[in-house]
Protein backbone atom coordinates (compact mmCIF):
# COMPACT_ATOMS: atom_id res chain seq x y z
CA UNK A 1 0.00 0.00 0.00
CA UNK A 2 1.57 3.56 -0.98
CA UNK A 3 1.48 6.56 1.57
CA UNK A 4 -1.27 8.55 0.91
CA UNK A 5 -0.80 12.12 -0.86
CA UNK A 6 -1.87 15.05 -2.43
CA UNK A 7 -5.50 13.24 -2.05
CA UNK A 8 -5.01 12.90 1.29
CA UNK A 9 -4.90 17.39 1.67
CA UNK A 10 -8.70 17.43 1.06
CA UNK A 11 -9.49 15.82 5.00
CA UNK A 12 -7.19 18.58 6.35
CA UNK A 13 -9.28 21.25 5.13
CA UNK A 14 -11.32 19.98 8.25
CA UNK A 15 -9.28 22.41 9.97
CA UNK A 16 -11.13 25.09 8.19
CA UNK A 17 -14.00 23.97 10.78
CA UNK A 18 -11.47 25.63 13.89
CA UNK A 19 -13.02 28.47 12.31
CA UNK A 20 -16.59 28.96 12.64
CA UNK A 21 -18.25 31.17 14.36
CA UNK A 22 -22.04 30.21 15.26
CA UNK A 23 -23.25 33.36 16.49
CA UNK A 24 -26.86 32.47 15.80
CA UNK A 25 -27.43 28.91 17.40
CA UNK A 26 -30.26 29.77 19.11
CA UNK A 27 -31.28 26.51 21.34
CA UNK A 28 -29.31 24.26 19.62
CA UNK A 29 -26.63 25.64 22.24
CA UNK A 30 -28.56 24.81 24.99
CA UNK A 31 -30.27 21.14 23.86
CA UNK A 32 -26.30 19.83 21.62
CA UNK A 33 -24.79 17.54 23.55
CA UNK A 34 -21.08 15.47 23.61
CA UNK A 35 -21.57 12.73 20.31
CA UNK A 36 -24.28 14.74 18.81
CA UNK A 37 -23.67 14.89 14.70
CA UNK A 38 -24.51 17.81 12.88
CA UNK A 39 -23.95 19.64 9.09
CA UNK A 40 -22.10 22.69 9.40
CA UNK A 41 -22.20 24.77 5.94
CA UNK A 42 -21.74 28.21 4.85
CA UNK A 43 -19.57 30.98 4.53
CA UNK A 44 -16.94 30.92 7.58
CA UNK A 45 -18.23 34.30 8.90
CA UNK A 46 -22.00 33.23 8.61
CA UNK A 47 -21.63 29.62 9.09
CA UNK A 48 -24.92 27.30 9.74
CA UNK A 49 -25.87 24.31 12.60
CA UNK A 50 -27.83 21.95 11.30
CA UNK A 51 -28.26 19.08 14.22
CA UNK A 52 -28.67 15.67 12.54
CA UNK A 53 -28.57 12.12 13.58
CA UNK A 54 -24.56 10.76 13.18
CA UNK A 55 -26.02 7.96 10.77
CA UNK A 56 -27.04 10.59 8.06
CA UNK A 57 -25.26 11.30 5.13
CA UNK A 58 -24.86 14.99 5.72
CA UNK A 59 -23.42 15.08 9.30
CA UNK A 60 -19.85 16.00 8.54
CA UNK A 61 -18.88 16.89 12.35
CA UNK A 62 -19.36 15.12 15.61
CA UNK A 63 -19.40 17.70 19.04
CA UNK A 64 -16.19 15.96 21.01
CA UNK A 65 -16.47 18.14 23.77
CA UNK A 66 -18.49 21.26 24.96
CA UNK A 67 -16.31 23.99 27.38
CA UNK A 68 -17.53 26.88 29.08
CA UNK A 69 -16.72 29.93 26.61
CA UNK A 70 -12.97 30.90 26.99
CA UNK A 71 -11.90 28.85 29.81
CA UNK A 72 -10.18 26.07 27.60
CA UNK A 73 -8.75 25.14 24.87
CA UNK A 74 -10.23 22.18 22.47
CA UNK A 75 -8.18 19.28 22.86
CA UNK A 76 -6.10 18.55 19.36
CA UNK A 77 -4.67 16.00 17.62
CA UNK A 78 -4.45 15.24 14.29
CA UNK A 79 -5.79 18.24 13.37
CA UNK A 80 -7.01 21.10 15.84
CA UNK A 81 -10.83 21.15 15.87
CA UNK A 82 -13.14 24.03 17.87
CA UNK A 83 -16.22 25.98 17.28
CA UNK A 84 -17.42 28.53 19.39
CA UNK A 85 -21.04 29.60 20.11
CA UNK A 86 -22.07 32.63 22.44
CA UNK A 87 -21.52 31.12 25.97
CA UNK A 88 -19.58 27.56 24.89
CA UNK A 89 -16.74 26.16 23.01
CA UNK A 90 -17.98 23.03 20.91
CA UNK A 91 -14.75 20.95 20.14
CA UNK A 92 -15.79 19.43 16.57
CA UNK A 93 -14.08 16.41 14.79
CA UNK A 94 -15.22 14.40 11.62
CA UNK A 95 -18.22 12.56 11.68
CA UNK A 96 -16.40 9.95 9.53
CA UNK A 97 -17.63 6.53 8.24
CA UNK A 98 -15.39 3.36 8.27
CA UNK A 99 -15.50 2.64 4.71
CA UNK A 100 -16.88 6.25 3.53
CA UNK A 101 -15.09 8.42 1.25
CA UNK A 102 -14.95 12.27 1.67
CA UNK A 103 -13.78 15.48 -0.64
CA UNK A 104 -13.98 18.55 -0.69
CA UNK A 105 -16.95 20.74 -1.03
CA UNK A 106 -17.30 24.59 -1.17
CA UNK A 107 -20.53 24.80 0.89
CA UNK A 108 -19.74 22.48 4.30
CA UNK A 109 -15.79 21.85 3.78
CA UNK A 110 -16.40 17.96 3.43
CA UNK A 111 -18.65 15.91 2.29
CA UNK A 112 -19.33 12.34 1.64
CA UNK A 113 -18.45 11.68 -2.15
CA UNK A 114 -17.88 8.35 -4.46
CA UNK A 115 -14.79 6.66 -4.14
CA UNK A 116 -13.84 7.16 -7.85
CA UNK A 117 -14.15 11.46 -7.27
CA UNK A 118 -10.79 12.60 -7.91
CA UNK A 119 -8.74 13.37 -4.99
CA UNK A 120 -11.36 11.82 -2.39
CA UNK A 121 -10.51 10.34 0.82
CA UNK A 122 -11.04 6.85 2.21
CA UNK A 123 -11.42 5.99 5.85
CA UNK A 124 -10.05 2.84 5.91
CA UNK A 125 -10.76 2.37 9.56
CA UNK A 126 -11.63 3.99 12.41
CA UNK A 127 -10.22 2.74 15.82
CA UNK A 128 -12.73 3.97 18.71
CA UNK A 129 -10.75 4.00 21.95
CA UNK A 130 -7.17 4.50 20.45
CA UNK A 131 -4.69 7.30 19.68
CA UNK A 132 -2.29 5.35 17.98
CA UNK A 133 -1.44 6.69 14.65
CA UNK A 134 0.84 3.40 14.42
CA UNK A 135 -1.80 0.75 13.98
CA UNK A 136 -3.00 2.45 10.38
CA UNK A 137 0.08 1.07 9.01
CA UNK A 138 0.75 2.64 5.65
CA UNK A 139 -2.37 4.48 5.79
CA UNK A 140 -2.22 7.92 6.60
CA UNK A 141 -3.56 8.92 10.18
CA UNK A 142 -5.70 11.69 11.89
CA UNK A 143 -5.51 11.31 15.59
CA UNK A 144 -8.16 12.90 17.55
CA UNK A 145 -7.15 12.60 21.75
CA UNK A 146 -10.79 13.27 23.06
CA UNK A 147 -12.47 10.95 22.62
CA UNK A 148 -9.46 8.94 21.69
CA UNK A 149 -10.31 8.02 17.97
CA UNK A 150 -8.06 7.31 15.14
CA UNK A 151 -9.15 7.42 11.10
CA UNK A 152 -6.72 5.66 8.93
CA UNK A 153 -7.47 7.45 5.44
CA UNK A 154 -6.03 6.63 2.02
CA UNK A 155 -6.70 7.64 -1.37
CA UNK A 156 -10.44 6.79 -2.79
CA UNK A 157 -9.87 7.42 -6.45
CA UNK A 158 -7.02 5.16 -5.69
CA UNK A 159 -6.64 2.40 -9.42
CA UNK A 160 -7.21 -0.94 -8.02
Amino acid sequence: MKKVGLGIAVVFALVLLGGFVLNQLGDVAKTARVGDCASISGALDNPKYQALDCASEKANVKIAKILPWNEDKCPSGGMDYSTYTGDSTFCLMPNFVEGACYGQNSETGIARVDCATKDSVKVAKVLAGKTDGAACGDSRAAVFPEPAVTFCLERGDKQQ
